[in-house]
């Protein structure tokens, strides 16, 4: 591994000529502790011949050079959600392409939600040192061990990739991987909000109608106020403060402000809270779809639908959870909305024989 760390523009277009062409492996270290979006502190970048770069994009005048470098690759990455976010808010670019190398370990059969350094592990049999994991990634210079460690994060994707691609194409899942990668990268691309929210949260399911209204107004607000302003979420309102408002509106500005007592960066927005509160039920919350609980959720036609999973799941030679989780199959019973989460192949696999299940 030959590993250069990079600080100036000129530097990194030197270093960009010598690269060998795509894919590139990528990887970022962020912050993420007191805004809504990943603060960028190095940039990873891998070829397959072994030459790592370590971008520092706090660096002056580098961001044009480091932007074209992600533009233009073909990227193989881990769990690379956050990163793309990332990408998109500190260079406004995303990669050309993405091989996500979590999402094809999932559909070689090797388990969900996998690990970079458990999946070096199991595939190469090398062990990585995760010491670095909590560092300051913003201060500056960065030690020779977080570089190290950095480098290492990129280092092995090209053979991570290249035995994942041969498992995928051995299996018949290359498609459908490839599928929830653009997947993937499409929801970077257009930072889609979700439009119940509501719905993820558990407690929701003890409200009714008018309540759970509520609730998906605040969290609607908070999402984007908090990305507008650029604060977590728990910073602008937490969950279980959401869910006493909305359960329990308070009958006046005073008893609002005490409710907020605690939630300074909300207090300022309080007119904003009181009028989602008090406005009345719409069309559209009138037919939208009700978090429910799902101890009292009908079982025999739940077992029903997971039946049809699992059979579906067997012939694909797919984990159930990986075709379809249970939450989503909860939600298509209470509601008859098809989930979002289900479109695209799935939806073609699994909607005829779900349908038939619940007629």
């Amino acid at each position: 591994m030959s590993l250069t760390p990079i600080e100036t523009s000129t530097a990194l277009a030197e270093a960009r000529k010598q690269l060998v062409a795509s894919p590139l492996a990528l990887d970022t270290e962020f912050v993420r502790e007191r805004t809504w979006y990943p603060q960028l502190a190095l940039v990873q970048v891998a070829d397959a011949a072994g030459t790592v770069l370590l971008v520092d994009p706090q660096a002056e005048g580098l961001r044009d050079e480091l932007a074209g470098l992600v533009a233009g690759a073909d990227a193989l990455m881990h769990s690379a959600s956050e990163d793309l976010v990332a990408f998109r808010h500190a260079l406004g670019v995303l990669p050309a392409g993405l091989f996500d190398t979590q999402i094809a370990a999932a559909f070689a059969g090797l388990g969900p939600g996998l690990g970079y350094q458990s999946l070096v592990q199991q595939l190469l049999g090398h062990a990585l040192d995760k010491g670095e994991t909590r560092s300051d990634w913003l201060k500056r210079p960065l030690t020779a061990r977080q570089l190290t460690y950095a480098a290492e994060d990129v280092h092995h994707l090209h053979a991570l990739a290249s035995v994942l691609r041969e498992r995928l194409q051995a299996r018949g899942h290359a498609e459908r991987a490839a599928a929830d990668m653009a997947r993937l990268l499409d929801a970077a691309r257009e930072e889609r909000d979700d439009p119940q929210p509501h719905l993820a949260v558990r407690a929701a399911a003890a409200l009714d109608r008018p309540a759970q209204a509520r609730l998906r107004r605040l969290l609607r607000w908070r999402e984007t106020t908090a990305r507008q302003r650029d604060l977590p979420r728990r910073w602008l309102l937490d969950t279980d403060l959401a869910l006493d408002l909305a359960r329990r509106p308070p009958a006046t500005s005073q008893a609002l402000d005490a409710a907020l007592e605690a939630a300074r960066s909300a207090r300022r927005l309080r007119e904003e809270i009181a009028a989602l509160l008090a406005a009345p039920l719409d069309a559209d919350e009138a037919g939208m779809p009700l978090a429910i609980d799902s101890e009292r959720a009908d079982r025999a036609r739940l077992k029903a639908l997971q039946a049809e999973v699992a059979v579906q799941a067997a012939a694909l030679d797919l984990p159930e959870g990986l075709l379809c989780a249970r939450k989503h199959l909860e939600s298509l019973l209470a509601n008859g909305h098809w989930p979002t989460a289900l479109e695209g192949w799935r939806r073609e696999v699994l909607e005829a024989p779900l349908r038939r299940a619940m007629a």
